[in-house]
């Protein structure tokens, strides 16, 4: 063939290897990417469950009174424990997330990945310190 001419097309298109459906299963990490995402599932429901908490204070006493009996059933229980959990595995990987994705630079140095997430959990302690504080009077 000269040059300037174009070779045709093959009839036969090369499609990339098939993936498993449970790929995510083959590596801890790919499992842990999967369990972060569906964590978000519970994340959603603890923000549904404090609208309908929020909800319920509103409507008054007895509203707020069915709203802890429906709490204290089995399903919605085993629920917040479960969501609790995921939210838990939620935050920590975030926090584990933010040293790759925070370059924190004073002057020429790089500040070192473990001080950007001890500095990250130092403001979470600060924050839950003044929630409590806030709340409780502790």
């Amino acid at each position: 063939m000269s040059q300037g001419q174009v070779q045709p097309e093959s009839p036969h298109r090369v499609l990339p290897p098939r993936v498993s459906t449970f790929w995510w299963l083959e590596k801890g990490s790919y499992f842990a990417f999967i369990l972060r995402e569906l964590s978000c599932v519970f994340v959603a429901w603890f923000v549904v469950y404090l609208l309908l908490l929020v909800r319920a204070v509103t409507q008054g006493d007895a509203s707020y009174q069915e709203f802890l009996a429906w709490s204290a059933t089995a399903p919605i229980l085993l629920l917040n424990i479960v969501s609790f959990l995921f939210l838990i595995f939620h935050a920590v990987t975030f926090f584990a997330a933010a040293p790759q994705a925070m370059v924190v630079k004073v002057g020429p140095n790089t500040v070192p990945g473990s001080l950007v997430l001890a500095g990250h959990y130092a403001g979470l302690a600060a924050v839950s310190a003044v929630v409590c504080w806030l709340l409780l009077g502790v």
